[in-house]
């Protein structure tokens, strides 16, 4: 791996890492040093993948596949992750559902799918990753958060609704367990260019963005790493936008 190992030691749990932010994600903490469990729900191969490539590098990776809506699957998911490495020091709570649709059509079976990953499924992971942070003397949460989340769009009503209440979940817990040296903080990307930008070109164009592109799934990353390292310890509670400027708030 390359130089700079400020996480050696460390093991981090990453969702939904099989692609995209997620995949760069368990890279970035691989490369600096840690453990990593990629989760995925489905992409096995691709989650496979990931691992392959970090332990290519001269890393440490196992995949984890579990639905992180489901509690049952979250408990064994962590429970085998501290049997394997003893102990889980990071989470990063990436996996999410990306959708648009009409709020007029949408069903409410829909709203509870993306509601079940991005705020049931975090609080199934914080309450299965806490005890173990606490008895290691500390952690670092990141979760991914979203510009919608406080400017709201069009067809994402259930997206900014999850999004914002995981903003709020992040503020609340950096409250709570600060004491126990646990920093949460929130990463939210802006336009990304990953395989889902073309989806959502003609509703935001690159023309709106400051830096005139779109963000790297790797500079996102990169905030994370940072966040997760002993030097970002005092760095809690906070919303941090990767976004060339975009934001409007």
């Amino acid at each position: 791996m390359a130089a700079g190992r400020e996480l050696a030691g460390k093991v981090a749990l990453v969702t939904g890492a099989a692609r995209n932010i997620g995949r760069a994600i368990a890279l970035a903490l691989a490369e600096a040093g840690a453990t990593v469990a990629v989760n995925a729900r489905a992409a096995r191969a691709d989650a496979e993948a990931v691992a392959q490539e970090i332990r290519a590098a001269g890393g440490k990776a196992d995949v984890f596949m579990a639905d992180i809506a489901d509690p049952a699957a979250v408990n064994a998911m962590t429970a085998d992750i501290i049997k394997r490495h003893g102990k889980i020091d990071i989470l990063i709570l990436n996996a999410s559902i990306r959708k648009e649709t009409a709020f007029i059509d949408m069903t409410f079976e829909e709203w509870r799918s993306l509601l079940s990953i991005t705020l049931d499924g975090s609080f199934h992971c914080v309450k299965a990753c806490l005890p173990s942070m606490i008895k290691a003397g500390g952690g670092s949460i990141v979760t991914l958060g979203g510009m919608t989340a406080l400017s709201g769009a069009k067809k994402r009503v259930h997206g900014s609704v999850g999004k914002h209440g995981l903003w709020g979940m992040t503020r609340a817990l950096a409250k709570e367990f600060g004491e126990y040296k646990i920093n949460v903080n929130c990463v939210a990307p802006g336009q990304m260019d990953t395989a889902r930008a073309a989806d959502r070109s003609e509703r935001a164009p690159v023309s709106n963005v400051p830096m005139g592109r779109r963000s790297d799934p790797e500079e996102v990353a990169g905030i994370v790493r940072y966040l997760c390292t002993p030097g970002a310890k005092m760095i809690s509670g906070q919303l941090i936008y990767v976004d060339g400027g975009q934001q409007q708030f």
